[in-house]
């Protein structure tokens, strides 16, 4: 076996032996009451009377590994949940489906695809949640099985405004969503008979967008990469509303608000191989900004042991229920697998133990490297010619550099430099050509 799938073997293990030991260390509901206690002052009055509320469950992953803190990271598709201006700045073109096993049975499937065209990034995406519902009448008999269901569709574009050499730019971008609740159809409670289209008077559509930027800069970087080390992200989520009542004789109404708020964080990779995250949410009721809600937190942390093996870990606390996660990812032919843990410590006897996983398939960078390193050899060319005093050659080679990239300061500078000794050395010939006239 080779040195990746010993890897992987092993984590798998520890990830695994992780969630058994946690789930076993915290069931004991005395524990997990005096945990409820430290953290309630976090909770709200009103907290959870928003709808759509699978909007706020994470697909899994490397985000929810990192405790939901990547709005000020986002280096991956999952960007799509909590920064819209980060399709612009992803290394790759990628795809990708997550599986998350929520609470009671109910599951969120994702599939997403981003793909970007120098500055310009657009992807989109579609989650599907659904939770088993079963009805029984008076005599305990059951009467009908569906499931409630939420579907939500986004499309994304961003671009990355002035992005150059020095100075990486500033990522702008939105989402534009549609969402369907769909309630299931109920039962007659005299003949136990399901009435068709019952539920559509509790169902409702939603409309809604996010908006989002994200900037790059190089902060006490003791390391050697192109990437800049510190980004911070600020997003509107969740901006919109839903209508309900389309079979209703009063018409179609204004649904419940949907979970709407405003998000800061920033990520930090103080060491090539460790990137710090943390993250601040401030949920909104647009149809009632006087039910406040208490803001959340999240922190996390990813260590890259190689370079197609990373783990992650996080803490959020939100609602008065804290959350540790803990993740791996694992890189292979071009495919990014990642497997999650979170123990979701609520109110109740017994914690909640969760597990998501996800795919991503990496489809190459539209030949963005291959022009780098061009533009690379072209820049050490010009500095050869430069040292060897043929200004006017480097200065045709760097103008080549920046046909490839317009806005590389190198290379502007390399050429201001030579003009500048070109000039000198004119306005030397012209001194000597007049002495010797003399």
């Amino acid at each position: 076996m080779g040195t990746k799938g010993r890897f992987l073997r092993t984590l798998c293990f520890i990830l695994l032996s992780m969630a058994d030991m946690n789930a076993l260390s915290l069931s004991d509901s005395d524990y997990a009451a005096r945990l409820a206690e430290i953290f309630s002052a976090f909770g709200s009055d009103n907290e959870g009377t928003t709808s759509f509320r699978s909007l706020l469950i994470p697909s899994g992953g490397r985000a929810e590994s990192l405790g939901n803190a990547f709005t000020g990271l986002s280096d991956d598709i999952s960007f799509m949940n909590y920064n819209p201006a980060a399709s612009c700045i992803q290394d790759e073109t990628q795809f990708a489906v997550f599986h998350n096993s929520w609470i009671a049975d109910s599951k969120l499937e994702t599939i997403a695809y981003t793909t970007r065209l120098d500055s310009f990034g657009f992807g989109t995406q579609l989650q599907f949640f659904y939770l088993p519902f079963t009805e029984y009448n008076s005599f305990g008999e059951r009467t009908n099985s569906s499931y409630y269901t939420e579907t939500a569709f986004t499309l994304n574009a961003s671009y990355n405004i002035a992005a150059g050499y020095n100075f990486k730019g500033l990522a702008a971008g939105v989402n534009l969503k549609a969402a369907w609740r769909g309630m299931p159809d109920y039962a007659d409670n005299d003949t136990g008979a399901v009435i068709a289209g019952s539920g559509l008077s509790q169902s409702a559509l939603a409309f809604m967008a996010d908006a989002g930027i994200l900037l790059q800069f190089n902060v006490l970087k003791r390391f050697s990469s192109r990437d800049a080390n510190l980004r911070i992200g600020l997003t509107a989520q969740n901006f919109g509303a839903a209508v309900t009542g389309f079979t209703s004789a009063q018409g179609i109404t204004l649904d419940d608000p949907l979970p709407s708020s405003i998000n800061a964080g920033i990520s930090w990779r103080f060491l090539k191989p460790l990137t710090a995250t943390i993250e601040f949410r401030q949920p909104l009721n647009l149809q009632a900004p006087d039910d406040y809600t208490l803001f959340s937190l999240a922190s996390g942390i990813a260590v890259s042991f190689t370079d197609f093996l990373s783990v992650c870990a996080g803490f959020e606390i939100k609602g008065g229920n804290p959350r540790f996660s803990a993740g791996m990812e694992f890189e292979h032919r071009k495919i990014r697998f990642e497997a999650n843990y979170t123990l979701d410590l609520t109110s109740s006897s017994a914690p909640v133990n969760r597990i998501s996983i996800s795919s991503k398939i990496l489809l190459g960078d539209r030949n963005r490297a291959a022009k780098t390193a061009d533009t690379d050899s072209l820049y050490r060319k010009g500095l050869a010619l430069y040292t060897q005093q043929d200004w006017q050659g480097a200065i045709e080679v760097w103008k080549e550099v920046l046909e490839l990239n317009p806005r590389h300061d190198p290379a502007r500078n390399g050429i201001r430099s030579a003009e500048a000794q070109l000039s000198m050395y004119s306005k030397l010939d012209s001194i000597q050509s007049l002495e010797n006239s003399y």
